[in-house]
Parts: structure tokens; sequence; C-alpha cells
């Protein structure tokens, strides 16, 4: 665990934060526009694989929306009845948009395929349903580029696999766009190839199946989206490469000579609560140490990454922690 890698994570550039917003804005235009054009596509064609779709992206849409509530709320400041801070907001707005995603796209998606099964319709102006997924895959595709940039520039600071970090981020809104959009362009390959079996062969239950297909799809994201909400609300402890570079960092601190103890506990975005028992250099008075180590909490939480910072005194036979 090199020191460099610790300065990266630690020290995340300003505008890390507006990033997340840039993602969350960028999908909720290009959904609702993609929404609005497969929405018209559907009506023309009667498409079955379309109308899923259509549901698909008003979804998304509508889950953007409570993504910018979890970005815009989780920033606010602790205050007295909040000492963690409002970090965790993120994970219960992003669960809000996780059911809906699973709601309005999953089960719209689901049961509008099974209906077109029992009672199939025709389906028509094939064109202009070919044309709407080709846009549709472009807009999504340049979504999905901005959500993998952002994934991949932190996961590389931590030396980790840009899907890895997707799963085990504490980022929520950056992990639902990622799985969203992926979601949709998988869901756009699925609903190209309902159609065009449809055109082909005359038979619409290829295009029903389709629509099957992308409510299981959303329904599996949606599921995992919320699993992983659920992990972060009730207190999951943060990877081993996280625990590394936090004693790395104390360590790299001139007052402290080892560490013997370390808690880390996301309560928000990039938002971490550290406990830790540490040896301070020297030996020094009773009052002299407590002040040293009130001094290097207040530093620790000039930190962005650290919302809290709690350290005690190692006693001598503990063990050392090594980075």
């Amino acid at each position: 665990m090199t020191t460099q890698t610790t300065r990266n994570f630690f020290n995340p550039p300003e505008h890390a934060s507006n990033q997340s917003t840039f993602t969350v804005v960028l999908a909720f235009a290009v959904n609702l526009v993609i929404a609005i054009a497969k929405s018209i596509a559907a009506v023309l064609t009667g498409s079955a694989s379309m109308t899923a779709e259509a549901a698909h992206s008003w979804a998304d849409a509508g889950n953007e929306v409570f993504l910018l509530v979890a970005d815009r709320r989780s920033r606010k400041p602790r205050d007295r009845r909040h000492p963690m801070g409002y970090g965790r907001e993120a994970y219960v707005w992003s669960m809000f948009a996780a059911f809906g995603l699973f709601v309005a796209g999953a089960a719209v998606s689901f049961m509008h395929g099974i209906q077109q099964l029992i009672t199939p319709e025709p389906a028509s102006d094939f064109v202009v349903a070919y044309v709407v997924l080709a846009v549709s895959f472009v807009l999504e595709g340049i979504s999905f580029s901005q959500a993998w940039r952002q994934a991949h520039r932190m996961a590389s600071q931590l030396n980790r696999a840009t899907l890895a970090h997707v799963v085990n981020s504490s980022n929520p809104t950056m992990r639902a766009v990622f799985a969203e959009d992926a979601a949709a362009l998988i869901g756009l390959a699925i609903a190209f190839a309902g159609v065009l079996a449809h055109q082909l062969t005359g038979n619409p239950v290829p295009d029903a199946l389709g629509s099957i297909l992308v409510g299981v799809l959303l329904g599996v994201v949606a599921l995992i989206l919320i699993d992983r909400n659920r992990r972060f609300l009730v207190g999951e402890s943060v990877q081993r490469d996280v625990d590394r570079l936090a004693v790395q960092m104390l360590l790299d601190r001139p007052e402290i000579e080892r560490v013997t103890y370390i808690h880390l506990e996301f309560v928000g975005p990039e938002r971490l609560y550290l406990v830790a028992a540490v040896d301070i250099t020297g030996d020094f008075s009773e009052t002299h140490v407590a002040v040293e180590l009130r001094r290097v909490e207040r530093e620790l939480e000039d930190n962005p990454l650290v919302e809290e910072a709690v350290l005690t005194l190692s006693t001598p036979e503990e063990k050392s922690i090594q980075p």
C-alpha cells in the first residue's frame, strides 16, 4: 500500500462531488429525452418491447430525481441532532429510486409482456422503432461513459477494478446511474432483437418475450441496488483496502508511532467515521498526550472523507496493525 495511494484516496479533488451531480443531471436529461421518444415510437409501432423500453426510461428519469435529492440532502453539514451528518440520506433516497425502478420499470414491462402473450397485437412502422433505438443507444452510451469515467477515476486511486469499485463504493448515486445506464444498453439490445424477430417472423411472441426480459433485467438490477443500500444503512464494514489506507494515513503522521485498533464505517457517500487506538510518539505527560490526541482528531476531521475521528491510547501489549 503506497503512500501515494493513501494520499489519492484521502485527498479527493475538490470537483469530485460536482462530478456526481453532473453524472446524475446528464442521466436525467438523457432519460427524459429518450422516454419521450420511446413513448411516441411505442404508440406508432405497437411494439411490446418498445412499450417496455418506454416504461424503463420513464422509470430511470423519475429515479434521477430521487438521486438528485439524495445527492443534495446528504451534503448537509452535521448538527446537534445529527452528529454524524446527513450522509445516510443518500442511501434512503437511493433506496426509493431502486424501488421505483422495480415497480415502475420492471413490473410494467413484465406485465405488458404477459398481456401481449395472452392477447397479441400487430405491430407496424418498424423503421421508427429502429431509429429511436439507435438514437437511444447513442445517448445512453454518452451517459454511461460519464458514469464509467467517474467510477474508473476513483477505482484507479484505490487500485481496484472498475466494476468492483462500483459494487463496493459508498457512493449510491454513482452506482445507481452506472447500473441503470448499463441495464438500459442491455435493454435496448433486447428490444432490438424482439422488434427484429417480430418483423421477420410476423409473430408478436418474440416481441412480448423481449418486454418480459427487460422487466426481469430491471428487477434484478433493482434488487441489487436495494441490497447495497440496505447494507450501508445498517452499517456494513469497509473493504480491507480502505482499512489499510486509513492505517497508513495515521502512520504517516509524525505524532503517531503505531496503530493497534482501527474501526471505519461509512456514514454517507465518501464520509467515514473513524475510531483508532494509537501509540503517540515519545513519552509525555498525560495532559500533553490528551491535548495531542484531540489536536490530531480535529486535523483528521479537516479531511473531506472523515466525518468524525475518535482516537484512544494503545496499551503496550496490544499488537500493532500493519498497513
